[in-house]
């Protein structure tokens, strides 16, 4: 990749609220709906704000001064995605049903996944970032879009959508470094942490885990069994997670490794609905989400595919169900 070309696309791509036309009325919807919508643009305002501390952390571990200067770019999007959330949920809030907070759940998980992301090596930070942009991008905005169903949120979400778009091209970027030998040599050569570092990592870790299954049962899975019932955006964002890690190099990291024993464990032809059960909670997502998504070709193909045609693709997947 280009970064030098990444990093004009990004000033370029900029944008501004002001852009959007809030002077349309809302479309009628039921009072229930309502109460939805407000609230999944008001979760979405937090969950921006808690995208935009991920990439100051990513900013801040940038070594090579271009990649630091598009993650400062990142950070001014999504503080950007954050405000149009908030103005979309006061846009829609026609009937004043109710006083609209952040979910409970994901008030706990910010401050716990930013504390731990801190603690938390880089190949495993960016392994959490991507995979919660995939989820966001392939599945969550396009499905709340096309629930509102409304063209203030469909301006708005084009918008943002070309900027998450440039977040996920790093994003896989960025995983091709850490599935590099340069990284594996530089982690080898790193000094170990001391064992106060690795008890408040565990701890860090501990404390993510404990909040993460809430955090996406109210903010990703509850939304979308509504808006998007079939669960088929879900499992592709997913998928795009599993053949990522069919790429040579990314089986070695320890995120990965965790994930695939998961994964072996779960599907384990004996493994029982506990023990099923039992995995979800550690993984933190649904159960039907730890199963094999791409079939052995799917992956086959993933493997001998670049990073950069593996991001395009799943930015394609955007487009399709």
């Amino acid at each position: 990749m280009d970064l030098q070309r990444m990093l004009r696309m990004c000033h370029e791509g900029q944008w501004k609220v002001g852009d959007l036309d809030f002077s349309r009325r809302p479309r009628p919807i039921s009072p229930e709906d309502e109460m939805n919508v407000v609230q999944y643009f008001t979760d979405m305002a937090q969950i921006e704000r808690l995208a935009g501390a991920l990439f100051v952390e990513q900013e801040r571990r940038a070594t090579d001064p271009v990649l630091k200067a598009i993650f400062g770019t990142f950070v001014v999007d999504e503080m950007r995605h954050s405000h149009v959330a908030q103005m979309l949920a006061d846009h829609y809030d026609v009937r004043r049903l109710k006083v609209y907070r952040t979910s409970t759940s994901l008030e706990r998980f910010f401050p716990a996944f930013v504390d731990a992301i801190r603690h938390l090596s880089d190949d495993v930070a960016n392994a959490y970032i991507t995979s919660g942009e995939l989820v966001l991008d392939i599945a969550l905005l396009r499905s709340i879009n096309d629930f509102v169903d409304d063209p203030l949120s469909a301006q708005a979400m084009e918008l943002i959508n070309r900027d998450e778009s440039r977040h996920i091209a790093i994003d896989y970027y960025m995983v091709g470094y850490y599935a590099s030998e340069e990284y594996r040599a530089r982690r080898r050569d790193a000094p170990r942490k001391s064992l106060a570092e690795q008890a408040a990592g565990a701890r860090a870790f501990a404390t993510m885990t404990r909040w993460g299954r809430p955090f996406f049962r109210d903010v990703f899975f509850a939304p979308m069994s509504r808006v998007d019932p079939t669960g088929v955006r879900l499992r592709e964002a997913f998928k795009r997670m599993q053949l990522l890690g069919a790429k040579p190099g990314i089986g070695e990291l320890p995120l990965a490794k965790f994930w695939n024993t998961m994964m072996d464990v779960y599907n384990h032809p004996r493994a029982g609905k506990r023990m099923k059960g039992v995995i979800a909670s550690i993984v933190g997502t649904e159960p039907e989400l730890i199963e094999r998504l791409a079939s052995e070709e799917e992956l086959s193909r993933a493997a001998k595919m670049s990073f950069e045609d593996l991001a395009a693709e799943a930015l394609e997947a955007k487009h399709h169900d």
